[in-house]
């Protein structure tokens, strides 16, 4: 007999209020058609590839590269990991492949979904801060990504506003208090200046030296990913086949066997959810580590 799978749904909701990565088009939706006197309602909706849950293709800066449609399922769908490092970093701290293969096992060719834990801030959330979610996340330097092409990872999704670190982004220029939080913090932590660790040698690193590997990342990710912290389970992540398409809007979601989606079920129906039905992750912190 064929082993049945559910769903756990790594998505955050989609809605006028869902932040877009900054300066890019955020999602506008109105009525062009009603009931009446049009005999069916119908909706115009204008958005960029960047807002919500999303899955950044190769040609997002790649020009040779793949568009979202020569993506293959079996590329898209595979096993993989989901990492908790909430406990291991904080506002503009830096993740490494080390704290990573402490907590969980990473094969070759494996998808890899790390939780930072800044979904949190998510706007979806009771305890949304888009500051937090945008700008102030951690993020991985050079070591992280040679690991993970050393790894052949397909695919990276993360639980905040972007793969590479804000401040290894424009973001740096467009929020100079926020940068010079993190100058003050890298200066403590890591003895040098924010400048020399992100030099522009390194700039947005994970898009521009991972892309042209085939290893392209999804960001915002969500929904109930408390519920699956370093654990294995098959990944699937499903695009549009969008042809020309330099990224897309995704729906993103764990496969698990029954018995294991009725003990994770059990877990969420003793947690405070959000207004959408999703685990509210800060109110629930016996989920995830604690820093």
């Amino acid at each position: 007999m064929e082993e049945k799978m559910k769903l756990i749904d790594l998505t955050v909701p989609l809605g006028i209020g869902t932040p877009a990565w900054p300066t890019y088009e955020p999602l506008q939706m109105k009525y062009f058609k009603r009931l009446a006197p049009n005999g069916a309602n119908g909706q115009l909706l204008t958005h960029s590839n960047h807002v919500g849950t999303h899955l950044d293709g190769e040609i997002h800066f790649y020009t040779p590269g793949k568009d979202i449609a020569s993506l293959q399922l079996d590329y898209l769908v595979s096993d993989g990991v989901v990492v908790d490092l909430s406990d291991a970093v904080g506002d503009y701290e830096i993740y490494t492949p080390a704290m990573v293969e402490e907590r969980v096992e990473v094969r070759d060719g494996d998808i890899l979904i790390i939780h930072t834990g800044y979904h949190h801030f998510g706007w979806d959330q009771p305890t949304a801060d888009e500051i937090a979610y945008m700008v102030k996340h951690p993020g991985p330097d050079r070591e992280f990504a040679e690991w993970a092409k050393s790894k052949k990872l397909k695919w990276i999704g993360v639980d905040c506003g972007s793969a590479d670190h804000p401040m290894n982004t424009i973001i740096r220029d467009w929020m100079p208090r926020q940068a010079r939080e993190a100058d003050r913090l890298f200066n403590q932590k890591y003895g040098k200046p924010l400048a020399e660790v992100f030099d522009d040698s390194k700039y947005q690193l994970m898009h521009l030296e991972m892309f042209n590997h085939g290893i392209v990342h999804a960001e915002c990710l969500g929904g109930d990913i408390d519920l699956l912290l370093n654990t294995r389970c098959t990944i699937g992540c499903f695009p549009w086949r969008l042809v020309d398409g330099e990224s897309c809007i995704a729906r993103i979601v764990a496969f698990v066997d029954e018995e294991r989606y009725d003990s994770l079920m059990k877990i969420k129906s003793s947690c405070t959810l959000t207004k959408f039905g999703d685990i509210a992750g800060a109110h629930n912190p016996g989920l995830h580590g604690t820093k």
